[in-house]
């Protein structure tokens, strides 16, 4: 791994650095500018517009507010009040748009059980046919994580939630197991956080090999799920070896490619962001193209 890589990653999580930036307003500007598009906008508005910009160009959206690592139970509250709305209101979407979180913003680190909850409430009053995608957070979460995702399916709300597995992680072929025994949807992703070598694989050619494996578990126990990358290489050997698998893709990162996918008969999902807090989200698709 590139120490560009690492350094942009501890700079993404980087608060001192936020505030500094979109405290000059020529500086937030200037970034906005750069971060633009790979954002829907900062409103829901802006968000649910992209998707059915994306449904013109036959392409399925998932819709996520920014945030993460909320330690407040109001701010948590709000949080989970602005999906819950956003479930409700999911008929006047795209027929296929889902809803994204990262439960580090649903209150995970405020009351796990809490958390698990809400996701529940929101999976709940979501109509058949949706799912709300749980993303990747980082291994000291991943335990809870796991456990919310499993509590919503559980709660007979398989078929509406979907979770992330990073095949650079350790732990990953037993979440796995777990998750497909549950029947929820997965979303395989190379990993999005820097950890420590005894907890993840590293970059390149182990994680590719760990999710060359991951995939073809998934195909081989007839789940349902999604290949989550930008690369090409080996998205494109694994639908030569598995057949058109959908494919999740980031807003703004090669739109060529999702557009070729289509034309090709490759079910693509395009992940929608809004928000306020774009900053730290646009640093780490900054981090994330100086690996692989």
């Amino acid at each position: 791994m590139r120490i560009d890589r690492v350094a942009l990653f501890h700079l993404a999580t980087s608060t001192m650095l936020e505030r500094a930036v979109r405290a000059v307003p020529p500086a937030e500007s200037v970034a906005w500018r750069a971060a633009a598009r790979y954002v829907a906008g900062t409103t829901a508005e802006d968000a649910v517009r992209t998707v059915h910009e994306l449904r013109q160009r036959g392409v399925a959206g998932s819709i996520d507010q920014f945030g993460e690592q909320v330690g407040d139970a109001a701010e948590a509250e709000r949080v989970a009040e602005d999906y819950l709305r956003l479930a409700g209101e999911s008929h006047a979407m795209a027929d296929d748009a889902w809803l994204s979180v990262d439960l580090s913003h649903l209150g995970l680190d405020v009351d796990a059980d809490y958390c698990a909850d809400k996701l529940t409430a929101i999976a709940r009053k979501l109509p058949p046919g949706r799912r709300i995608q749980v993303g990747a957070e980082d291994h000291d979460r991943a335990d809870a994580v796991l456990g919310c995702v499993l509590a919503t399916a559980g709660n007979g709300l398989a078929d509406r939630v979907g979770a992330t597995v990073q095949a650079n992680l350790r732990r990953s072929d037993r979440d796995l197991d777990r998750l497909v025994e549950a029947g929820v949807h997965v979303r395989l992703v190379k990993g999005a956080y820097v950890e420590p070598a005894g907890r993840a694989l590293p970059y390149g050619e182990p994680t590719d090999i760990a999710f060359t494996h991951l995939a073809h578990r998934l195909a081989e126990a007839g789940a349902d799920f999604a290949l989550a990358t930008h690369d090409g290489v080996l998205r494109e050997a694994l639908l030569a070896a598995l057949g058109p698998r959908p494919v999740e893709q980031l807003l703004g990162v090669r739109p060529d490619v999702v557009d070729d996918l289509v034309a090709r008969g490759v079910p693509v999902r395009v992940y929608v962001p809004f928000g306020d807090n774009w900053f730290r989200y646009w640093m780490r698709r900054l981090a994330e193209s100086r690996g692989s």
